[in-house]
């Protein structure tokens, strides 16, 4: 079981193309916007697109579920102290796989595989609301994080392009 160039041979194509007029050279690790949005790894969302926004101007953060864990908190610190992050929002999104299913059902599924997830924790999501709520409070008394630092929560709504603020 290995990884052939040829698995990846659509990419690399679609990458010299990119390339070719490649005009974002002069961009630096700084959040233009001071923006970071933690949001799902689901390929529906758009995170540039649906705020108008372009290369440069946030980080992105993309996890399963848009969960704040402890790796998203550690992110944070780096992009609020060395990137000039001063305003974070957190927006999972409707229709979400991880709000479908349990940690015992994944756990379930992989072991169907012969993997054993036990010593994974996934961070399910069953109620996206309660889970939004918890990771907002997550941010926001985080002793690592400045307390004057801006944070919200949203849902996007993966058929209508918009987005819902909760608690913002």
């Amino acid at each position: 079981m290995g990884v052939y160039v040829s698995d990846f041979d659509d990419l690399l194509a679609a990458n010299e193309e990119f390339s070719a007029t490649f005009t974002d050279a002069e961009l630096t690790g700084t959040a233009a916007r001071g923006l970071a949005v933690v949001t799902c790894m689901d390929s529906r969302i758009d995170p540039l697109g649906l705020f108008g926004l372009k290369p440069g101007d946030a980080k992105i953060l993309r996890n399963a579920g848009a969960r704040v864990t402890d790796d998203v908190l550690r992110t944070l610190v780096l992009a609020v102290y060395l990137l000039g992050v001063k305003r974070v929002l957190v927006m999972p999104h409707t229709d979400c796989g991880m709000a479908k299913v349990t940690d015992d059902d994944v756990h379930k599924l992989a072991a169907e595989h012969g993997v054993d997830t036990r010593s994974l924790e996934f961070r399910t999501v069953p109620d996206q609301g309660a889970a939004l709520r918890h990771d907002l409070t997550r941010v926001r008394t985080s002793p690592f994080l400045p307390p004057d630092l801006a944070i919200g929560g949203a849902i996007y709504d993966v058929r209508t392009g918009k987005i819902t603020p909760i608690d913002m």
